[in-house]
């Protein structure tokens, strides 16, 4: 179905079937990337995809090292040998990670990351939501005019001089792709990190593997994908077309959740799925997606994973839960969305 024309993914059809009352789309906004159907995608997405090539994020690792290092610096400079590594690793890397890449200056970093912070914390009141994401445009706006006036060599610098960004709606446009990486991106690498060492913590003979040979840490971070799939509601289409679907009719108009989660346990698929294993071969996991819509960020997420795996356990290789399993806190019930991680070591 991901990969089929006929299930579309634009959500400003008055049919596209949102998965919770009350979402919709940004007023004002024109269609993102993960919401344009052909011939609109590929032009779009050919245009940002090359920023976020393997090469770009070989450019990028050096950056996000110093991140995760100054990190935690900070959390081993504290009074008591104890952090949450929601608030004093995962979310912090993410947003600064992400300025790393839209080239936001250090002067404009605090504010920038207090505003994401709020719009994407799960407890954060609608007003307040709402007054970052206003704070954010503003921002977003006057950084565009900047970058296509400097043409600084960052992301935004250099798309200011594609065609896809020179028209009368240019700087909207580039304002319109930073919003989609802050919604798309910062909370759900901020859960992957924090579930990922919480998997990790769990699971010590795995945790074992993976700290006597780190050559098994992209197996580890793609088996953490593959066992939470923190964007397991994110695949929804509307069919435009009568098609069917493993002896099932989807009718035109009809809605489908393509559940990642579900396919990322599927037994056909993987043996023993329910098992975390860092020397599974997992190939074949739906958590960035699958076809034209494949999750564009999904190199920069393993980049960010890969290092704060690696970094955080040979630095404080006595890392331990300070909380019983059983007393975490998690986000409107969801066991894919740890809201704190008390650490000890």
């Amino acid at each position: 179905m991901l990969g089929d024309a006929r299930f579309s993914s634009d959500r400003s059809h008055p049919d596209f079937p949102w998965m919770r009352v009350g979402e919709t789309v940004f007023p004002g906004f024109r269609p993102s990337l993960i919401e344009m159907d052909p011939p609109e995608h590929g032009p779009a997405r050919r245009a940002v995809a090359g920023e976020f090539a393997i090469h770009r994020m070989r450019e990028l690792r050096p950056k996000v090292q110093c991140i995760v290092d100054g990190l935690l610096d900070d959390a081993l400079a504290g009074a008591e040998p104890a952090a949450d590594l929601v608030s004093a690793l995962a979310v912090p890397m993410s947003g600064l990670v992400l300025c790393e890449l839209l080239g936001i200056p250090t002067s404009d970093r605090q504010e920038f990351t207090t505003n994401t912070t709020v719009l994407t914390a799960h407890d954060s009141a609608d007003a307040d939501r709402a007054e970052s994401f206003r704070s954010l445009i503003a921002y977003f706006d006057a950084l565009c005019a900047t970058k296509m006036t400097e043409r600084p060599e960052d992301l935004l610098g250099r798309l200011a001089g594609h065609q896809l960004f020179s028209g009368g709606e240019s700087r909207w446009a580039m304002v319109e792709l930073c919003i989609l990486l802050v919604v798309a991106g910062l909370e759900t690498t901020a859960t992957m990190t924090a579930l990922g060492v919480l998997a990790l913590l769990e699971h010590p003979d795995q945790l074992a593997l993976l700290t006597a040979d780190p050559g098994l840490t992209p197996a580890a971070v793609e088996e953490l994908l593959r066992f939470f799939s923190v964007a397991e509601l994110s695949l929804i289409r509307r069919a435009t077309a009568d098609v069917e679907i493993g002896g099932t009719l989807v009718r035109t108009g009809e809605g489908v959740a393509a559940l990642s989660a579900a396919a990322n346990r599927d037994p056909a698929a993987f043996a023993d799925p329910d098992t975390f294993d860092v020397t599974r071969d997992n190939r074949r996991h739906l958590a960035f997606g699958w076809g034209p819509h494949q999750c564009l960020g999904k190199n920069l997420a393993r980049l960010e994973l890969r290092i704060v795996l690696d970094t955080l356990f040979r630095r404080i290789p006595t890392l331990r839960l300070a909380t019983p399993r059983d007393e975490l806190r998690y986000v409107n019930g969801s066991a894919f969305s740890v809201s704190a991680l008390p650490v000890t070591w």
